[in-house]
């Protein structure tokens, strides 16, 4: 009797290393180009032929889709390793700049993403949660470190983290983010002490 053997290792691992290769220059050519970027391109992109492509991705959506869920893991992973190397409140404020850039990528494959089948929509919700975990993991930090009031809550802060939706991807949207995420860090740090530094511009 023989066993049964699965797809050797390196099949796999390359296999692996294609489909990173393809989002992250996925998600390099919707950000520069927008939704309509084009297949063949990010496939030359990622080194790859488009047969691999559609091999990992077989139509537009999924790419889309997969490469915003992408940007969200990103995201999420970030908050902790900012923490490692930022104070709490610099690390929640370099944070929301990516989220930031986020939301604007999301505005611009809008109407890709709106367009997925009622039965995929789990993926909002599971994003949502990794952002709120992010976030969560941000406050307590914060909280702990006294950089950042204690009597807000990880929802208020995510309601207040609101108007970055409404960022005008047409203008310069990373200032007006700035402007917006300065004001929050101010609503958040408001009594705790008058040393806490400001940190400068975009860095994302």
């Amino acid at each position: 009797m023989h066993e049964r053997q699965g797809p050797p290792q390196p099949v796999r691992a390359h296999a692996r290393r294609n489909r990173e290769k393809l989002l992250a220059a996925a998600q390099d050519e919707f950000n520069r180009v927008g939704k309509n970027a084009s297949l063949g391109g990010i496939a030359k992109a990622a080194g790859v032929g488009i047969a691999t492509l559609y091999r990992h991705f077989p139509d537009r959506e999924s790419l889309v889709l997969a490469t915003y869920e992408y940007e969200v893991d990103q995201l999420c992973s970030a908050a902790d390793s900012l923490l490692k190397t930022l104070p709490p409140d610099q690390a929640l404020r370099e944070w929301m700049r990516r989220l930031a850039a986020l939301l604007v990528t999301k505005q611009q494959m809008s109407e890709a993403l709106q367009s997925m089948n009622p039965s995929d929509g789990g993926w909002a919700s599971e994003s949502y949660a990794k952002v709120f975990g992010a976030i969560d993991s941000l406050v307590a930090a914060g909280v702990a470190a006294q950089a950042i009031r204690a009597d807000l809550g990880t929802a208020d802060v995510v309601l207040a983290m609101s108007g970055l939706l409404r960022l005008d991807v047409s203008g310069d949207w990373r200032s007006q983010a700035d402007r917006l995420i300065g004001l929050l860090m101010d609503g958040l740090q408001a009594g705790i002490r008058s040393d806490i530094g400001v940190d400068g511009g975009w860095n994302a």
